[in-house]
């Protein structure tokens, strides 16, 4: 039953009640309903977790049944939602030190659990998918899980990216009325003989041609004449520049350098991998 995520589950519901914030699901019904699945996730704010835990809850009753345990950012747990996390079984992810992430999320999935990771390890102030880590692919491949790719547009509007390394986190705008939307596409098999490399190439091309398609649905444009540093500059919003935005990135020299989006690849072009 897992009281503290039934708990969650129920908080989540008031607070987006109280934000009058519509999330849009589509795709549910490819979740497996059961056994390992690995979920791999664009990532544009940093509620995102909720907002694909919402979507599930939109789903088939097998659907809404599983709980799902995301990899998320070590320095949570040491917030007071630290012990809450633990409870539901999320897994810390250091950067610094990724490997134990990856194991713990190797136990869960050979334990029949559903783990949601967020490739980009981060959100692109460019608001395209950024440079992929190939963890995910990887734990599909070792574990045999389904990988489902997952998009979510929409939450920058409430709480997105900084846009200068010096700038401080940036607070979330609670701004009713807004809508976010969660597509789940068709399982992937990943066989054992995989490229891992060439595989999260093809996911980061499935995400970011999903993701342009969520940003270009009307409901989702800026108006015109608007200030949107939420909107990508390449579909005429005014987010950093891409080239910009992957100086802010700082991937490890383990994740694996766009071929999509606009003007990639721009890390190859560059000739740079930044580490933080």
């Amino acid at each position: 039953m897992e009281p503290v995520y039934a708990g969650v589950i129920a908080l989540g519901r008031v607070v987006l009640r109280r934000l009058d914030l519509t999330v849009r699901a589509s795709g549910t019904e490819h979740l497996p309903t059961r056994g390992p699945v690995v979920l791999a996730s664009t990532h544009v704010s940093f509620p995102d977790f909720a907002f694909i835990g919402r979507a599930l809850l939109d789903g088939p009753p097998d659907v809404r049944r599983r709980r799902v345990r995301f990899l998320c950012r070590h320095d949570i747990w040491d917030s007071p939602a630290g012990p809450a996390m633990t409870a539901m079984r999320h897994v810390p992810v250091d950067r610094e030190a990724p490997a134990a992430a990856y194991l713990a999320a190797r136990r869960l999935l050979r334990a029949g659990e559903a783990v949601c990771l967020f490739p980009e390890a981060g959100i692109s102030a460019a608001y395209v998918t950024r440079a992929l880590m190939p963890g995910a692919v990887a734990l599909a491949r070792e574990t045999g899980a389904p990988l489902v790719p997952v998009t979510t547009w929409g939450g920058q509007r409430l709480w997105g990216q900084k846009r200068s390394v010096e700038e401080p986190l940036p607070r979330p705008l609670l701004t009713r009325g807004r809508t976010v939307d969660v597509v789940l596409d068709a399982p992937w098999h990943v066989p054992p003989d995989a490229d891992v490399v060439a595989t999260t190439r093809r996911l980061g091309e499935h995400l970011h041609a999903r993701l342009e398609e969520l940003q270009r649905r009307p409901e989702h444009r800026p108006r015109p004449g608007e200030w949107a540093p939420w909107y990508p500059a390449h579909l005429g919003g005014d987010a950093l520049p891409r080239a910009a935005s992957f100086a802010l990135d700082a991937m490890p020299r383990s994740a694996v350098l766009p071929s999509w989006g606009p003007d990639a690849p721009v890390g190859a072009a560059a000739g740079t991998r930044v580490e933080r």
